[in-house]
């Protein structure tokens, strides 16, 4: 092999290594993005109950039920603890992978 040809490939292959690593930070951009939506509606869920009902909920399927809270529980884990009814509760979503 010439030398040209060598650097060729070298450049082919940086190429496709510059691409893979750009769609893996686009996927990752956009998984955090859909997680950071489902925390979204969690708390807007729970700051317009307490609003109506002067009163934090203690279970997040709550918020499903009364006001709207929709979100994939295949894909989402939601943790949401509350402790007090004045006080914001502890809320945490989790991506799962697929097949968990």
């Amino acid at each position: 092999m010439a030398k040209r040809d060598i650097v060729i490939v070298l450049l082919i292959i940086a190429l496709i290594g510059g691409m893979w690593g750009a769609v893996t930070y686009l996927d990752n951009t956009e998984h955090a993005e859909q997680t950071e939506m489902v925390y979204n509606a969690v708390k807007k869920a729970a700051l317009t109950c307490y609003a109506v009902e002067g009163a934090y909920p203690s279970r997040v399927d709550y918020l499903e039920e009364n006001y709207g809270l929709s979100y994939d529980h295949e894909l989402y884990l939601v943790s949401y603890n509350a402790f007090a009814s004045n006080l914001f509760p502890d809320v945490r979503v989790i991506e799962q992978k697929a097949g968990t």
